[in-house]
């Protein structure tokens, strides 16, 4: 008898294994499947035969990524849907939208160059014509010397000549002409005095020649205006 209850104590050292095939979960009650059922429970498995908690973060990311890429397949069918049904009513609308903003930003690109190129024009001819306004002392001396008979002939003539023509080259105009109707926005009376051969309210003499430059008055000429012919 001793003998057999050694047998006994040895044999009942060895670990216990045991299979739960009951359908029903005793603990929470739901109805088990046949892989729950026929799975052996043990230690190893933990959770009451649950899988490890990497396996099933591993399904949830793959499930996601599914989801996300079937939504994207969605979208991008719709959009491709919306295109097609839409080309032939909208795509003419948004072509025509495109070439009016187009036609839009060339004319106003065009006109900034024109303003860009007015402006620059205005600012040369402005300096060129302060640089003009700093000789009228020498034209003025020029034409005394001239009316004084000094400008007849010999190389100061011929230099006071060429002077003269090189600013009216340059677009530097003289204004002194007689006979012509009275301006004031080039003319700037001195006196009125009657004249048989000119008219009323036209210029008789000019005591000092005004000069402009691109149609914009540098000096107003100084000038007598005719009163017409005497009473």
């Amino acid at each position: 008898m001793p003998h057999h209850g050694n047998e006994f104590e040895h044999e009942a050292e060895e670990p216990v294994r045991f299979t739960d095939k009951r359908k029903i979960d005793p603990e929470t009650g739901a109805v088990r499947g046949d892989s729950a059922a026929d799975a052996p429970q043990s230690g190893a498995s933990g959770n009451n035969g649950a899988p490890h908690e990497d396996v099933v973060e591993a399904g949830e990311a793959h499930d996601t990524d599914d989801a996300l890429k079937q939504a994207e397949d969605i979208l991008n069918n719709a959009s491709a849907d919306a295109g097609t049904s839409d080309a032939d009513e909208s795509g003419s609308t948004r072509e025509a939208e495109l070439r009016t903003d187009l036609l839009r930003l060339q004319a106003e690109y065009v006109n900034y160059r024109k303003r860009v190129e007015r402006d620059r024009e205005v600012v040369r001819h402005d300096a060129t014509r302060t640089a003009l306004a700093q000789l009228l002392p020498v034209l003025d001396d020029l034409d005394a010397a001239r009316a004084a008979g000094d400008l007849e002939e010999g190389p100061f003539a011929s230099i006071a000549n060429k002077f003269e023509q090189i600013l009216t080259n340059t677009g530097f105009e003289r204004i002194n002409e007689v006979g012509v109707p009275f301006d004031p926005t080039v003319h700037e009376a001195l006196m009125q005095q009657p004249n048989a051969e000119i008219p009323a309210d036209h210029v008789a003499m000019v005591l000092r020649s005004g000069y402009s430059y691109k149609e914009r008055v540098v000096r107003a000429a100084q000038v007598v205006v005719s009163t017409g012919p005497a009473e």
